[in-house]
C-alpha cells in the first residue's frame, strides 16, 4: 500500500471513526473529569483533521499539489497530539503531556501547506 490519494482518505475515514469512538468513551466510559476533557479534546481535534485530511483529496484534485504534503501532517498531528491526550487519559505518565504540543505543530503546518498550495489553484472570477 502506498502513499497516495486512496491510502490518506482510507486513514482519513479510520481517523474518523476512531474519534468517535474515543468521544464516546470519554462521555460514556469514564468518570474521571480529566480524563474525559482530555478525550474530548483529543477526538474534537481527529474529526476535524480526519475531515481535513479528506478535503487535500479535493485540493490536489482542483491541483494544488503541494497539498499532497498535508495528509501526513494532520495524521502525524493526530497521533502525537490526540494519541498523547489518549493515552494520559488511559493513564499514561502526565509527562506524556509534552508530546501534545508537537502534534499541535503539526496540524499548524498542514494548514499552512494548504494554505500556500491553494496559492497555485487557478482564480475562477
Amino acid at each position: 500500500m502506498g502513499w497516495n490519494k486512496r491510502t490518506w482518505m482510507m486513514l482519513a475515514a479510520v481517523s474518523g471513526l476512531l474519534s468517535v469512538a474515543f468521544g464516546a468513551f470519554g462521555a460514556h466510559g469514564v468518570s474521571d473529569p480529566k480524563a474525559q476533557e482530555w478525550l474530548k479534546t483529543g477526538a474534537g481535534y481527529q474529526a476535524i483533521h480526519a475531515l481535513a485530511t479528506l478535503a487535500c483529496a479535493l485540493f490536489i484534485a482542483q491541483g494544488a499539489r503541494g497539498a499532497r504534503f498535508a495528509p501526513a501532517l494532520f495524521l502525524g498531528g493526530t497521533v502525537l497530539f490526540s494519541g498523547s491526550l489518549y493515552l494520559m487519559a488511559l493513564g499514561a505518565p502526565r509527562w506524556l503531556g509534552a508530546v501534545t504540543p508537537l502534534g499541535g505543530l503539526g496540524f499548524m503546518a498542514g494548514w499552512l501547506v494548504l494554505a500556500w498550495s491553494a496559492r497555485t489553484l487557478r482564480q475562477d472570477d
